[in-house]
């Protein structure tokens, strides 16, 4: 492949297009200028999917064709398209459901291994089966490398398993945006897989190096070792490695079992043939940040809707510090305590991680809450589209309430165009 030649791209559970906006920025323009400076586009995406289970509009998908367009785009059940009809492409990317990944049977020699029944994992897994792209980006709640709680990292280890099967190499790392001056502290799991047969796999050298300066993600956020007594461990990381052992069946039932509980992966690793190295790092970063008040409308352009009027005594309620007595079903009495949510919401800071309720007029322990101009209010969509670096008011179509859904379900568009990019170098050799 040319240097010149763009990555052919698929995305699974595509959203409103959060990888496809890093990936090939918006309108010519990329989402770390706020889409004021020329991106480029590296790749192109050829084929996406994005369907919602148990709904009658398929509202992320409509908003998905308005703004990207029709053509290659599926929306229907990704458990029901024949892989082999998918299109060929070098890069998969999607931000897939965390669900229980364990494997309930074992079919056949002829056929293998069966997950779960409606378990979006064994989806991608049959398409890079099938269609064996080059390289594999994933996105996922930070929570999926210590699942379930009985058996802390079992979930993640099903996952690298089966990528090990198919011939991929794996790194992964838990970044937070805002630790890298983006406007959201929204930390989640990053999962990159290089096939055996492209020109990254064959840069691998060792499992500390990889992590600490010579994979994508290093190159992209860069670390460092969260204790300095383990600095050396990114020479030699012998000492923090085991191996995955059985098959899938076996690691259902078997994984971590005799930890008590501790988890076994930490928030960066990497793993070849089933063999994995992993560490604690920190992120290493001295860039500005990018704060709450840094991405707020102007006053004039909030609506009153968004104000919270007579409700604020239970706004003030609901996040504010609580010991409660309260009784079960059965009349026993228990105390319910929690502790104080900042309101409002500190403006000189990055803001918290959205979440998918975050719309609507209804009192929330977890909405944002703001001052402005000596009223409190919500967050509009627009401010919650510029959280995630999306281009402003990119889901108008939709009402405020699936607007904001959108939002709780996306990611930060600006650390899929730093992974982009150092993908892209790295696989020309540039």
């Amino acid at each position: 492949m040319s240097k010149k030649e763009k990555l052919k791209v698929i995305e699974l559970f595509a959203g409103v297009g959060g990888f496809r906006l890093g990936l090939e920025g918006w309108k010519g323009k990329s989402s770390s200028s706020g889409y004021t400076k020329r991106i480029i586009k590296n790749y192109e995406t050829v084929w996406s999917n994005q369907w919602e289970p148990g709904v009658k509009v398929q509202h992320a998908s409509d908003v998905y064709k308005e703004m990207f367009g029709s053509e290659g785009h599926s929306n229907e059940d990704i458990g029901t398209v024949p892989p082999k009809s998918i299109p060929k492409h070098d890069l998969l990317v999607g931000g897939f459901p965390c669900q229980d990944y364990s494997v309930a049977k074992q079919l056949g020699k002829s056929k293998g291994i069966e997950g779960k029944k409606g378990v979006l994992w064994w989806s991608i897994r049959d398409i890079l089966e099938a269609k064996k792209p080059k390289y594999v980006l994933l996105e996922n709640v930070d929570r999926l490398i210590k699942s379930p709680a009985k058996q802390r990292g079992r979930d993640f280890a099903i996952i690298l398993a089966s990528l090990a099967d198919l011939d991929y190499m794996v790194e992964w790392r838990v970044i937070n945006a805002a630790d890298y001056g983006m406007p959201q502290r929204r930390r989640r799991v990053f999962i990159f897989a290089y096939h055996k047969k492209s020109s990254i796999y064959k840069k691998y050298a060792s499992p500390g190096e990889w992590i600490s300066k010579d994979g994508v993600i290093a190159k992209a956020f860069p670390v460092q070792a969260a204790k300095k007594s383990q600095l050396e461990l990114f020479k030699n990381l012998d000492i923090n490695s085991f191996n995955i052992e059985g098959d899938l069946v076996e690691i259902t039932k078997n994984f971590n079992k005799e930890k008590g509980g501790k988890g076994v992966f930490e928030n960066s690793g990497v793993m070849i043939g089933r063999k994995v190295w992993t560490i604690k790092t920190e992120p290493k970063y001295e860039g500005n940040q990018t704060r709450l008040k840094d991405i707020l409308v102007s006053h004039n352009e909030v609506t009153e809707e968004f104000y919270l009027g007579e409700d604020i005594e239970k706004w003030k309620y609901l996040k504010g510090a609580k010991k409660e007595e309260r009784k079960k079903s059965n009349g026993e009495i228990f105390y319910y305590v929690e502790g104080p949510m900042s309101f409002p919401d500190k403006l000189d800071r990055p803001m918290r991680t959205i979440i998918t309720s975050e719309g609507g007029v209804t009192p929330s322990r977890f909405k944002h809450v703001i001052e402005d101009h000596g009223e409190y209010r919500r967050l509009v969509p627009t401010e919650l589209e510029r959280a995630n670096m999306f281009p402003d008011d990119f889901t108008k179509s939709a009402s405020d309430t699936k607007r904001s859904f959108f939002m709780g379900n996306a990611l930060v568009v600006g650390v899929i165009e730093g992974l982009g990019k150092a993908l892209f170098k790295m696989h020309n050799n540039s």
